[in-house]
């Protein structure tokens, strides 16, 4: 890294005129680090995202359960109470509560719409469980309900949670796949772009070689015009990612996990440190294509 910062800020106006100002590679290497800078802008915000949403989802999940009771009407109440009174009872539990008509008919809206007769439907009736941080035994609470409360069906979520932090997790790693793809995209598209302006500049180098110059003096030119070239289209690039993700809607617990695809709190440092490492990956991109070249010409 301090190599990286000392071929960027010693400025020697003689080696700068080895590389051309303008041209199509320079174009394309201030275009294609910016265009990478804002893809990249927006992995990072996918693979936060998911790490937030598998967190959340699994603190969620993680301490909360379902009992449902099935039973004719005349034994719903008798059978609510006796599962009550069990949870109550069970090392671990913390709270347990039955739901309310009005709170298991909004449960059910979404699929049967607002107006459901939830009281002349044989609905079952739910509980809610809160555990503790140490949690209970599901296995023996499953037989204290199936002797007591014979219509009773414990669901610790655990089905739910599992296959819900997995999507997430992979969602992170497939963010991260992608921002290591991105850097490999822009080193081979800044060497391509090196390759070829060392090329049309052989006869120059040829020149500067008669007068004395050496290849490390005519390298080092090379380094840090499209070292220079690639931080400040990554700069632009990253500006325009975070203005992007700005326009995003924000989090909302109903919105889904897209309305919170952006950064939170220190999250938005992160994406500042594109510019530097683009600018790293093209410093040793260049390096490498202009020694490789520099030994091959005559």
């Amino acid at each position: 890294m301090a190599i990286l910062f000392k071929s960027l800020f010693s400025s020697d106006n003689q080696s700068d005129r080895v590389v051309p100002p303008s041209g199509f590679t320079a174009r394309l290497t201030v275009f294609a680090s910016g265009a990478m800078a804002f893809l990249t802008v927006f992995a990072l915000a996918l693979s936060l995202a998911s790490g937030r949403l598998a967190s959340r989802w699994g603190d969620e999940l993680a301490h909360s359960s379902t009992l449902r009771i099935s039973a004719p009407a005349e034994q719903m109440a008798e059978q609510v109470q006796t599962a009550l009174r069990v949870l109550d009872t069970t090392p671990g539990v913390a709270l347990a509560r039955a739901l309310t008509a009005d709170e298991q008919k909004a449960l059910l809206a979404p699929w049967f719409g607002p107006d459901l007769p939830i009281d002349s439907l044989p609905v079952p009736q739910l509980i809610e469980i809160v555990e503790t941080e140490e949690g209970y035994d599901g296995a023996g609470l499953r037989l204290r309900l199936q002797a007591e409360v014979p219509g009773a069906v414990l669901d610790d979520h655990t089905r739910w949670r599992k296959p819900l932090e997995q999507a997430a997790g992979r969602l992170r790693l497939l963010g991260w796949v992608a921002i290591a793809l991105i850097a490999a995209t822009t080193a081979a598209i800044i060497t391509l772009a090196a390759n070829a302006a060392l090329a049309a500049n052989a006869q120059v180098i040829q020149v500067l070689r008669l007068v004395g110059a050496q290849d490390g003096y005519i390298a080092r030119a090379f380094v840090r015009r499209f070292t220079l070239r690639a931080l400040s289209g990554a700069a632009a690039g990253m500006v325009l990612g975070l203005g992007a993700v700005l326009l995003l809607p924000p989090a909302q617990d109903a919105g889904g996990f897209l309305t919170g695809l952006g950064f939170t709190g220190a999250g938005w440092l992160v994406p500042f440190v594109i510019p530097p490492l683009a600018a790293l990956v093209a410093f040793l991109a260049t390096r490498t294509a202009a020694n490789r070249v520099l030994s091959e010409l005559p």
